[in-house]
């Protein structure tokens, strides 16, 4: 990484809400398992499932005078090898596509034909978005982030109580820890 290389990860209310929407979902399901299946297995594969939420929700964007680059950080770029890079020079367009819930995705249009998504979920979007303009001097007027702040922070509440009511349920119920310990 070269000293004007800009990088951006995920944005953290949206990594972080994802992250959690996951705890929420799967945390219970070793205590709420039936009896013959195994509680250790259920948790390994919680963990392993966590790993690869965490995997996912990695990816980030640098920017440098060259260009710009999308991927995953190396211990898990060998599992996830989605990625892309493109020279400044050779970035022609930006295109808007309409999504199927109405909102809009930017493809990054090369001079060999091919397109790539914008990313709309980095950290800093807006100085993302600045130096992107000015590395390619496409006008970026009107392009916003993928979803609105807010559905991210409706569903990090809704996560949030999920998981406070799993707590409560397993300090009450006295199952929660004694179940994972079975199988």
């Amino acid at each position: 990484m070269t000293p004007a290389t800009q990088r951006y990860p995920m944005a953290p209310l949206i990594r972080f809400t994802l992250l959690g929407l996951y705890l929420a979902l799967v945390v219970p399901l070793p205590a709420l398992a039936p009896a013959g299946v195994s509680g250790a297995m259920l948790v390994l594969a919680v963990a392993w499932g966590l790993a690869l939420v965490l995997a996912l929700t990695s990816e980030r964007v640098e920017l440098d005078g060259e260009g710009i680059r999308v991927g995953h950080p190396r211990w898990c770029s060998w599992l996830l090898r989605r990625g892309w890079s493109l020279n400044w020079t050779s970035i022609t367009a930006l295109t808007p596509v309409t999504t199927s819930q109405g909102g809009r995705v930017y493809y990054v249009r090369s001079s060999d034909g091919s397109a790539w998504l914008l990313p709309q979920r980095v950290a800093r979007f807006p100085d993302f978005l600045d130096r992107f303009a000015k590395g390619t001097g496409l006008s970026v007027k009107g392009i916003g982030r993928i979803s609105p702040p807010w559905t991210y922070q409706l569903l990090a509440a809704l996560s949030a109580l999920m998981l406070a009511g799993e707590l409560i349920w397993a300090l009450a119920s006295g199952q929660g820890i004694d179940r994972i310990g079975q199988g």
